[in-house]
């Protein structure tokens, strides 16, 4: 034993000097992809600073709200028709001047949303106040969302507090024990995302129909005034009252809490959150957080604040600024304000006064201070709707991933038609437009650099550099066989170039048999990642800042595909001669290769792909697509699902091996 150790230590000593990296330190800092697409998000958001300013007459705000509306339902995804809400209520609690209703009532058909609603002592009909809950796992009945309707409805004003889809009684991903499958509720969102995204829609898509569904119950009750509905709610219940506010004429008073900020603070700062807080191309077009305010200007609209909250108070106080210069051209300044109270991301019990004396300002015609006291709240268990505590153990019911699926369903028949009526090169043109990746006339040549090598046995390693596309630099690493065959092959990996390239790892054995591989970092991954990949996420803050203005990774990442495959096909040793190139993916990599092969016919004489997806429509009503998102195209189900790639390809010529 003692005389291995040091040959031990030796053998590791070897394995871990060998650098596969090509970048320096400083330029791993400045290479990643996150920082280019900041860049191009900050050009965008200046632009719409222009357009903005040149606001000057109602007539214009109203042209630019109309645009910006229009624009945002169409990538939303469109919203459905309204149907019979079916509601009933489950159970009744009296408190001392209110009382709660536990009712129940159909978004579409099939799909149910639970809410309490809270009803004061009195005549009516009352103004109500639609309470959207933060993420928090227990919904409407945590305690902050029970203290925003009990604080209310002691002011003589109703409210109803529902459970956002993925929280509450509302869980979309159960466990065999008929529990939530995830602690975290944004992790139900982003799930949501992938199929969602795939059909062309979005999270908030569903969120924001609950949401007018919810005001729909409201003005239904005779108890309530229909021209009096204000709405309110903290984080994810801020965002979502932002989105209802700006897209529903009824919202006539709003207090979005502790989320208005502006896109260049926020990306500046944490970076894009999650599923429904992202619309695809919203910053390319010019949607920023002010123009929630701006698209229901003037109605009224009080932006809550805490100091150290982590959606950045600067860009809320921009953000404030912009909504007032709008209100004032308007010819109403008063009815935009901003409240800023010391505190973390919540809601303070002075936040939650000033929004119960906003509420009643506009909706009561009451303009008092309202007392910031502590209120008690009732054991949550209490003002469950069912008995079972989830909507989908209820026979019949419909989940987000169910509703995308049978959306699918309508696409496909879509897709059929259209592959039957289009050429394949229209299609081909179509793809490519769809992901956003160069046609082969746009492209432009990159030289590559040397910037080592490293040497092994019976072969070695090249590491290069190539310019790559938009400044984001595309590391190679190209192993030349001892003996070369005349073939090559490019190898794409969800870990980037070093992904297979370990002594005795699945490069090797290409190597070993003659053929020349070039294993590169896409877009995003290796060293020029962000470092902050998640198992089940991938690399979601860069996907989702690439969704926002409008762009997909897999595009991107088709074009590194390709400069890889023009590297390997071009033989310096034999001039005027190519090498036969193959294509080999590993994991969700195979999306990349699937469109990389389709849009350049002719490139890879052949398409491996291990473990990698055989389609994007089974997905969409997949409760847990781990690993898909950044793989995931917005709308591509609208044109065409990934067999349709191998058909372009040449099913010969593509083999799936597990």
């Amino acid at each position: 034993m003692k005389t291995l150790l040091p040959i031990l230590f030796l053998l590791c000593g070897i394995a871990s000097a060998e650098d596969l990296t090509c970048l320096s330190e400083k330029e791993r800092a400045t290479s990643a992809l996150y920082p280019h697409l900041q860049q191009e998000a900050y050009a965008a958001l200046d632009k719409r600073q222009v357009a903005l300013g040149k606001l000057e007459t109602p007539d214009d705000i109203r042209a630019y709200q109309k645009r910006l509306r229009e624009f945002f339902i169409k990538q939303l995804g469109g919203f459905p028709e309204r149907t019979p809400l079916n509601a009933k209520t489950t159970g009744i609690i009296q408190v001392d001047g209110y009382r709660i209703e536990k009712v129940i009532y159909e978004s579409v058909p099939g799909h149910h949303i639970t809410a309490n609603l809270y009803l004061p002592e009195g005549k009516g009909p009352f103004p109500a106040v639609v309470v959207a809950s933060g993420h928090s796992r227990t919904g409407k009945v945590a305690d902050y969302n029970q203290r925003y309707a009990i604080i209310m409805a002691q002011h003589g004003m109703a409210a109803l507090a529902f459970d956002p889809i993925g929280q509450g009684e509302r869980s979309q991903n159960l466990d065999e024990q008929g529990q939530p499958t995830f602690k975290g509720t944004t992790t139900e969102h982003f799930l949501m995302g992938v199929g969602s995204t795939l059909v062309g829609r979005n999270t908030a898509r569903y969120r924001i129909w609950d949401a007018m569904r919810s005001i729909d119950y409201l003005v239904s009750r005779p108890e309530i005034d229909a021209k009096k509905i204000g709405m309110t709610g903290c984080s994810g219940g801020g965002t979502l009252t932002s989105y209802t506010m700006a897209l529903d004429d009824r919202v006539a008073c709003a207090a979005p809490s502790c989320y208005l900020t502006t896109f260049r603070r926020l990306i500046e700062t944490i970076g894009p959150q999650d599923a429904e807080q992202n619309i695809f191309g919203q910053i390319a077009y010019g949607l920023d957080h002010p123009d929630y305010v701006i698209l229901r200007a003037p109605r009224p609209t009080l932006i809550v604040t805490t100091t150290d909250d982590f959606f950045d108070i600067s860009g809320s106080w921009d953000n404030f600024r912009q909504a007032k210069g709008i209100y004032g051209r308007l010819g109403f300044p008063e009815r935009v304000d901003l409240v800023e109270n010391p505190g973390k991301h919540g809601v303070p019990s002075k936040n939650l006064a000033m929004i119960a004396q906003w509420m009643q300002r506009w909706l009561l015609g009451r303009d008092e201070p309202v007392e910031a006291v502590d209120i008690p709240t009732l054991p949550p268990e209490k003002l469950l709707c069912l008995d079972s505590g989830q909507v989908l153990q209820m026979e019949g019911e419909r989940s987000v991933f169910d509703l995308n699926a049978n959306h699918e369903k309508e696409l496909a028949y879509q897709r059929s038609k259209l592959w039957k009526e289009t050429s394949s090169d229209e299609m081909v043109k179509k793809i490519r437009q769809k992901i956003g990746a160069q046609s082969a006339d746009e492209r432009v040549a990159l030289k590559q650099e040397s910037v080592g090598s490293i040497k092994r046995e019976g072969y070695q390693i090249e590491k290069l550099v190539l310019p790559g596309n938009e400044g984001v630099p595309l590391p190679a690493l190209v192993f030349h066989p001892a003996k070369p065959n005349g073939e090559a092959c490019v190898y794409l990996h969800e870990d980037g170039k070093a992904g297979d390239a370990a002594v005795g790892g699945e490069i090797e054995k290409l190597v070993k048999d003659g053929m020349l591989v070039v294993a590169i970092d896409l877009r995003g991954q290796g060293e020029t990642s962000s470092g902050k990949r998640a198992e089940q996420l991938g690399d979601w803050k860069t996907y989702y800042l690439a969704y926002q203005l409008g762009r997909s990774l897999v595009g991107m990442r088709v074009e590194d595909t390709i400069e890889a495959g023009i590297l390997a096909g071009t033989d310096k040793t034999k001039k005027g001669k190519s090498r036969l190139v193959h294509l080999i993916a590993s994991g969700q990599t195979g999306i990349v290769a699937l469109h990389a092969a389709a849009l350049r016919p002719g490139m890879f004489a052949s398409v491996k792909l291990k473990g990698t997806s055989l389609d994007w429509a089974s997905i969409v009503g997949e409760p847990n697509p781990a690993g898909q998102l950044d793989y995931a195209v917005h709308g591509a189900l609208e044109l065409y699902d990934l067999p349709d790639l191998v058909r372009l390809i040449g099913k010969d010529k593509v083999s799936f091996v597990k």
